[in-house]
């Protein structure tokens, strides 16, 4: 099933007392980076309850939104460049809870979690047992709670058992991919020209979002250089080849992603919408070499007859090249949005960077090894696809809370963006129309969801008013009622963020 997805545009500190927004950008400024968006969630939405985090657009995987609001107010550089400015006001009351926790020694969020002490694990019980015991949670279900600061396991209920995780999976796709590429990799797409100038080749990389004015640039330096060297007429070649295998999901054709393709623009959307469900394109690769000689003849450019499929020449110089935004913002928008075909392309390039095979079952094999890399629980765990599309695969709570565990240690920085890009309850992705009623939960919670029929999953962090920064888990299957279901999963995260443990 899709899950709805809003993408709200306005300012994200519209509603910010002047003071309140001082506060929350004089943290910014003495922070690091991935201290920042962690606490983000806590200061800049608890102070004033109004406000609204921008779910893009992504920016080298920081919000562009934080990023210009923080330069703005840094008296070294920014759009306000200012260097007498004053100093900004002390941080806000909340401030030293929320920084003890995120700045502690981590502790071993893996396999070999601690369990709580007793008074702690009794607590917890005592307060989520009976909300995981709502019937709106179907037939199984099972739960982890874990503090990133120490390694411990708070709460553990069929942590180990396998279970069928939905699009929560893409945490497991998301850590790999930066695991095995780092947050900086940008995903190419070229055009190579023969020796004579006279055929050009669209190179596909796979990046799924490309898009027509990437595409249009291309054309526009590939006509340059082809004009230099005094051709003007070509013929056009469009290479897939970066990607092997079936290129239809196993669920087959679906408005929720397009064929795997390593040429496509917008994600073979045939509609403007830019996440959610969409018309989808039979052959994205072949939508976007017609695209391209098109803007090719705009440029002055002729291209004879139609593109044909195939590779380009050994010795095919390159004659212009698009980079995608760096991985770190592909993951924010993978996770916040919950994008199925963004999902798809970090397992294979996953795949593409360990010298597997870049299909669906070499993609499977390389997140799994990557997860490996990280000392993870992987008993029972198969991944069978990037995006949770999949019913056969199966994880478990303790390896999606541990996932997040690991992005949240100091010593793994290159996974930040796995907590970056987590929807925020009630306000941004597929949480925007969540967590909207229930005190507790809003602005608090930043949570991947999942939902198959049948099955609805929530996993994500929340800093409760103790300052524990807390990666949790829960998964539920059998479910009958989707929405009951999904605010059965919102109580047992609000009851984290309530801190009634």
């Amino acid at each position: 099933m899709a899950e709805p997805v809003k993408r709200p545009s306005i300012n994200p500190f519209a509603k910010l007392s002047k003071a309140a927004l001082a506060d929350h950008l004089d943290l910014r400024n003495g922070l690091s980076n991935w201290q920042f968006t962690a606490v983000s969630a806590v200061l800049g939405l608890a102070l004033a309850a109004g406000a609204v985090l921008a779910a893009g657009p992504w920016d080298s995987g920081q919000r562009k939104a934080e990023q210009d609001w923080a330069a703005a107010r840094t008296p070294t550089g920014g759009t306000h460049h200012d260097p007498d400015a004053p100093a900004g006001p002390a941080p806000a009351p909340s401030a030293p809870a929320v920084l003890a926790a995120l700045g502690a020694a981590p502790g071993k969020p893996a396999a070999d979690a601690v369990d709580a002490p007793d008074g702690a694990a009794a607590a917890l019980r005592s307060v989520l047992a009976p909300l995981l015991k709502d019937p709106a949670l179907g037939t199984r279900r099972s739960a982890v709670v874990i503090d990133t600061a120490t390694g411990r396991r708070l709460y553990g209920v069929g942590a180990d058992t396998p279970m069928t995780p939905a699009s929560t999976v893409k945490i497991a796709t998301t850590v790999a991919a930066l695991t095995a590429l780092g947050p900086a990799h940008r995903i190419p797409t070229a055009v190579r020209a023969s020796a004579d100038l006279r055929t050009v080749t669209l190179v596909g990389g796979g990046d799924p979002t490309l898009d027509r004015a990437a595409l249009r640039t291309l054309a526009a330096d590939t006509a340059r250089a082809l004009k230099d060297g005094g051709v003007r007429s070509v013929r056009l070649r469009y290479d897939t080849s970066g990607y092997s295998g079936p290129a239809l999901h196993p669920i087959g054709p679906n408005e929720n992603i397009a064929p795997v393709s390593a040429l496509m623009i917008d994600e073979g959307r045939l509609d403007d919408t830019s996440s959610g469900p969409a018309p989808r394109s039979g052959d994205p690769a072949r939508d976007a070499a017609d695209a391209f000689g098109e803007l090719l003849d705009e440029a002055g450019i002729t291209t004879t007859d139609g593109p044909e499929a195939g590779r380009a020449a050994a010795k095919a110089r390159p004659v212009a090249k698009h980079l995608s935004a760096p991985l770190s913002a592909l993951v924010e928008r993978a996770l916040t949005n919950s994008d199925n075909d963004i999902a798809e392309a970090l397992a294979r390039q996953t795949a593409l960077a360990t010298g597997e095979a870049a299909d669906f079952k070499g993609g499977r094999r390389a997140v799994t090894a990557q997860l490996k890399k990280l000392g993870l629980p992987l008993k029972g765990v198969n991944i069978a696809d990037g995006s949770g599309l999949d019913r056969r695969d199966k994880v478990t709570a303790a390896l999606l809370a541990g996932l997040l565990a690991r992005a949240a240690d100091r010593d793994h920085t290159e996974l930040r963006p796995v907590l970056t890009g987590l929807p925020v309850a009630g306000f941004s992705g597929t949480l925007s129309g969540r967590y909207t009623t229930k005190a507790g939960g809003t602005g608090l919670i930043r949570a991947k969801t999942g939902t198959l029929t049948g099955v609805n999953t929530l996993s994500g962090t929340v800093v409760d008013p103790h300052g524990r920064l807390l990666a949790f888990a829960f998964l539920a299957s059998g479910t009958t009622a989707p929405a009951e279901a999904q605010s059965a999963l919102d109580a047992l995260a609000t009851a984290l963020a309530a801190g009634r443990q």
